[in-house]
C-alpha cells in the first residue's frame, strides 16, 4: 500500500492554517478575563449611578424637609411670642442718637432737619433715652397719662375738692346739659342713655389708677406697674375717654364763667372764638367726639390738657428746629407749682417720652 505524499512546502503552509484554526475555536485566557472585568465595571458603574441618584433624591428631600420645618418653626415662635408677649403702648427705652439714625437714614433737607434736631436735644437738653409711643389718635393723651403715673403726680387741686364721679350727673342735672348724650366713645361711636353710666364708671377707674399710683412712693414699682396698665388696650381706652370728659367738663366750666362775665384763662377765648368750638356742645361735636377715632388732640387741645390736669406740659417741636416754635409749653403760662412733663413730636400729630 503506497503512503501518500506531499510536497514538504505544502506542509509548512498547512500547519499555520491548522494553529489559526485552533486559536479561534479556543479564546485566549487574557481575552476571557478582560471581557470579565469589562462587564464587573459596567454592573459596579450602574450601580454606582443608581447610588449617586438615590443619594442625590435623598438630599434634595432632606433639604425641602429641612426648610419647611425651618419656616414653620419660625412661623410657629413669632405666633407664639405675639400671643404671649405684652403688647406695650409705651416701649421701653432706647438711645436717642441710635433711634434717631434708625428713622432718619436719608440725606434729604428734611432728614438733615430731624437729625440737628436730634443732635440738639441730646447736647443742650441731655435728652439721652427716649420712649416709643404707639401711634393711633391717642398717643397724645397715651404720652401725657403714662407720665403722669410714672412720675406719681398728684390730682389736680380742683379734683381734690370735687368728685369727679359726680361729673357727669352735675353736667345734666345742675347745668342743663342734656347734650351730653350725644358724646362719642371714639372709635366705638356709642350714645345714647347709658351715657352717663359709661362715663361715670370710666371717671371712677381714672380716680382709682390716679390714686395708687400717686401713692407708690417706689419708683421701680410704678414702672412695673405702667407697664401692666399700658399693656391692657380696654383699660387705657377707657382712660383716655375719661380724660377727654374731664377736658369737656372744664371747657363747660369756663364757659359758665365766660357768660358770668368773669376773666377766664385767654386759651378759652381763643377756643371760644372758633366757629366750631364757640360753644361746649359745638366743641364736643366738632373736636372732641372724633379724638381716638378719625383724629389726635390739637395744638388748643393740649393747651386743654395741660389746664385740666394742671401740668405743664412742654413739647420739643423737632421739624420746627431754628425757630421759635421749637420748643413750646401747653398752657403757655402755668402755674409756677404745676409739675411738668415733657414730649417730643416730629409732626405734631405723634408723640415721644424723652428721657433725661
Amino acid at each position: 500500500m503506497a503512503a501518500s505524499w506531499s510536497p514538504p512546502r505544502a506542509r509548512e503552509r498547512e500547519r499555520p492554517r491548522a494553529s489559526a484554526a485552533a486559536n479561534d475555536k479556543v479564546p485566549s485566557w487574557t481575552l476571557v478575563t478582560s471581557q470579565a472585568f469589562d462587564t464587573a465595571w459596567r454592573i459596579l458603574k450602574g450601580s454606582m449611578t443608581l447610588s449617586a441618584s438615590f443619594l442625590l433624591a435623598t438630599l434634595c428631600y432632606f433639604r425641602g424637609l429641612y426648610l419647611y420645618l425651618g419656616h414653620r418653626l419660625k412661623w410657629w415662635i413669632g405666633y407664639l411670642q405675639r400671643k404671649f408677649k405684652k403688647n406695650l403702648s409705651v416701649e421701653a427705652e432706647v438711645d436717642l442718637l441710635s433711634y434717631c439714625a434708625r428713622e432718619w437714614k436719608g440725606e434729604t433737607p428734611h432728614a438733615k432737619l430731624m437729625k440737628k434736631a436730634y443732635e440738639e436735644l441730646f447736647w443742650r437738653h441731655h435728652i439721652k433715652c427716649v420712649r416709643q409711643v404707639k401711634r393711633d389718635n391717642y398717643d397724645a393723651l397715651r404720652s401725657v397719662l403714662f407720665q403722669i403715673f410714672s412720675q406719681g403726680l398728684s390730682f389736680p387741686s380742683w379734683m381734690k375738692e370735687k368728685d369727679i364721679v359726680k361729673l357727669p350727673e352735675k353736667l345734666l342735672f345742675s347745668q342743663g346739659c342734656n347734650w351730653i348724650q350725644q358724646y362719642s366713645f371714639g372709635p366705638e361711636k356709642y350714645t345714647g342713655s347709658n351715657v352717663f353710666g359709661k362715663l361715670r364708671k370710666y371717671v371712677e377707674l381714672l380716680k382709682t389708677q390716679w390714686t395708687e399710683f400717686s401713692g407708690m412712693k417706689d419708683y421701680h414699682k410704678r414702672g412695673s406697674m405702667c407697664n401692666m396698665l399700658f399693656s391692657d388696650a380696654i383699660l387705657e381706652y377707657r382712660l383716655y375717654e375719661a380724660l377727654k370728659f374731664i377736658m369737656l367738663y372744664q371747657v363747660t366750666e369756663v364757659y359758665e364763667q365766660m357768660k358770668a362775665k368773669k376773666v377766664i384763662p385767654s386759651l378759652f377765648s381763643l377756643l371760644f372764638s372758633r366757629e366750631t368750638s364757640s360753644d361746649p356742645l359745638s366743641f364736643m361735636m366738632n373736636h372732641l367726639n372724633s379724638v381716638g377715632d378719625t383724629c389726635g388732640l390739637e395744638r388748643i387741645d393740649m393747651f386743654i390738657l395741660g389746664y385740666s390736669l394742671e401740668v405743664k406740659i412742654k413739647v420739643f417741636r423737632l421739624f420746627k428746629f431754628n425757630s421759635r416754635d421749637f420748643e413750646v409749653c401747653y398752657p403757655e403760662q402755668p402755674l409756677r407749682e404745676w409739675p411738668e412733663i415733657s414730649l417730643l413730636t416730629e409732626n405734631d400729630h405723634h408723640y415721644l417720652i424723652p428721657i433725661f
